[in-house]
């Protein structure tokens, strides 16, 4: 079956899966946003403990999430892995760390050898929350507006790359285009925190701060959303040649995406409707269902915006130093061999999604109690 697919077509079927996993990811970046609330809905030890032990039985979920899209990068687009890992590595490193340490916090907060208080750990999981969605969007954002990184083509299909910036990826921050990205995704991490705390917490107390919290960050989220979403709207773009493969700037080009990938511009707005929906649920209702359909808009948000980046003769990681050394899915991927060996692979993924499902559904069934922390074995 996917032998017969051209290596075109395997790229492509190859960047849905990334994107797919890409949008997961953010998704599940509720726990670092709920990280960043412990202090705010919770003002006691009691509603303090509940709430980490409600994210700390999914933290493992969104680490996991994350090695899996940069292995599905790294066989699937290898060229992008080489020049971004290799050459952006502080802004990698700095997402590394805030990940370890939010490991770290999850295992030792309430060991009885833990000698620098629970508030030290508490720490680590505020700063996971407040560093790894930032970074991320904010490393997304180059998606659309470029890095300073060059790669050489070589004549035996042999690629080299270097970055040109000796802040080697850090100088993202420089962009406000980035910036909006990634305190959009750290607002919306945060609102999704919050309406699963309301989900899966028995506490009068927290859920009474919910409401509160929603509207702090749904605003800035909003703000910093449509902001990067009509600045997008109206920036030149990188375009490439599928037949010579130049890369040339072509104005209003993600706003040509929009209008020439109408299936994909039904499932940014379908995403972004039911992210709206969920937010108008969980603030004016108080329904628990929130958290599904802002999670689910937030899933089919982001996809359509990897699929904008990457789709129509897009360059997905362009160079903002030397605009031929621009990536798009043809030049950077894998070999056809490869891609194709790998695509058999994938066909075990929706197993994988159901057994993560049943887990999850296991995990949920119940809501947290003071009385469960107090009888429980196993707490964090």
């Amino acid at each position: 079956m996917f032998a017969n697919l051209s290596h075109y077509a395997l790229q492509q079927y190859w960047w849905v899966i990334v994107s797919v996993l890409g949008a997961l990811l953010v998704f599940l970046m509720f726990v670092q946003g709920g990280q960043t609330l412990i202090y705010t809905l919770a003002r006691n030890d009691s509603d303090r403990r509940m709430l980490i032990n409600a994210l700390g039985r999914k933290w493992e979920l969104t680490f996991t999430t994350l090695v899996t899209f940069g292995g599905a990068f790294f066989a699937s687009f290898p060229l992008f892995y080489s020049t971004s890992f290799g050459g952006a590595y502080w802004v990698w490193i700095a997402i590394l760390i805030s990940f370890v340490i939010q490991a770290v916090a999850y295992e030792y907060r309430s060991k009885p050898a833990n000698v620098y208080g629970r508030k030290t750990f508490e720490t680590f999981l505020f700063l996971n929350g407040l560093l790894g969605t930032i970074l991320i969007g904010t490393a997304v954002g180059t998606f659309f507006n470029g890095a300073n990184f060059v790669v050489e083509f070589g004549h035996q299909g042999i690629a080299t790359s270097y970055w040109a910036h000796p802040a080697h990826g850090l100088e993202a921050v420089l962009n406000l285009h980035n910036v909006a990205l990634g305190l959009a995704v750290f607002f919306l991490a945060r609102i999704l925190g919050a309406l699963f705390i309301h989900k899966q917490v028995e506490s009068a107390e927290v859920a009474s701060r919910i409401r509160k919290s929603l509207i702090r960050n749904t605003i800035p989220f909003l703000v910093f959303f449509l902001y990067f979403v009509i600045h997008l709207m109206f920036k030149d773009g990188y375009a490439y040649d599928p037949e010579t493969g130049l890369v040339s700037m072509e104005s209003y080009k993600y706003l040509h995406n929009i209008l020439q990938m109408p299936l994909n511009t039904a499932l940014l707005l379908a995403g972004v409707l039911l992210v709206l929906y969920g937010l108008f649920l969980g603030i004016f209702k108080g329904k628990e269902t929130a958290f599904t359909f802002t999670g689910l808009g937030t899933v089919l948000t982001v996809l359509a915006l990897f699929l904008l980046a990457g789709f129509n003769n897009t360059c997905y990681y362009p160079s903002a130093h030397d605009l031929q050394s621009s990536l798009n899915i043809r030049n950077s991927s894998s070999s056809h061999t490869t891609l194709t060996a790998m695509s058999w692979v994938s066909l075990l993924v929706p197993f994988v999604l159901a057994y993560i499902w049943y887990v999850w559904w296991s995990m949920s069934r119940k809501k947290i109690t003071k009385e469960e922390m107090d009888t429980d074995s196993h707490v964090y």
